[in-house]
């Protein structure tokens, strides 16, 4: 009842204090993000330190793509490539390279995603990311077929606090290496985003 009741609160929260910025356009921002496609438009490119595979974008909403954004160029989000590329943008820019790369969609996600077998760890994340890893609103990220590695990594840097949410920081602080790790592991294996190169 009281992790209902927190989560309740956490989603009425994000509801009522979510800002959205001028409309994207996306060929606009497909002229600035074409760089994105260096790292994020290969099919399983590697991060090189710490060494991780970059999440895949395909299939995340321009909402939640423009909030990871703004997180790297407003120190919310710690990644030296990620904070060089964004900081020098403008909100309307950031706006619209979300536009552009959320255009890539995924045949996946845009179907609801698949029928996601029962895991009791994940009861928690779905009040967000949905009961099989498909985000129940755009602000949110979808995890269903995100890289095991990224969602470790991810995960890790909210339990360490070099990646600061107001609502993920407190909820992955409890978390065990084991819990990290089973995770990963069971909402990667579900069918969702893909490398924006394959945009189906």
């Amino acid at each position: 009842m009281i992790i209902k009741t927190k989560i309740a609160l956490i989603a009425a929260l994000l509801l009522l204090t979510g800002t959205a910025a001028a409309e994207g356009d996306p060929e606009a921002g497909a002229a600035i993000g074409y760089s994105c496609l260096g790292c994020h438009g290969i099919e399983g490119y590697r991060n090189a330190y710490p060494s991780f595979r970059v999440p895949k974008l395909g299939g995340q909403t321009a909402t939640y793509l423009e909030i990871a954004l703004r997180g790297y160029r407003d120190g919310m989000r710690s990644h030296p490539t990620m904070v060089g590329q964004s900081k020098s943008l403008t909100d309307q820019q950031i706006s619209d390279v979300s536009t552009f790369l959320a255009s890539f969609g995924s045949a996946a996600v845009e179907a609801g995603g698949g029928t996601a077998p029962a895991f009791e760890k994940a009861a928690a994340c779905a009040a967000c990311h949905g009961q099989n890893g498909i985000s129940v609103s755009p602000p949110w990220p979808t995890l269903a077929g995100q890289h095991k590695e990224y969602l470790v990594h991810a995960l890790n840097q909210y339990r360490d606090g070099s990646r600061k949410d107001p609502v993920m920081s407190p909820m992955a602080a409890p978390l065990t290496d084991e819990d990290v790790k089973l995770l990963a592991e069971y909402f990667s294996s579900l069918p969702g985003l893909v490398t924006t190169a394959k945009g189906d």
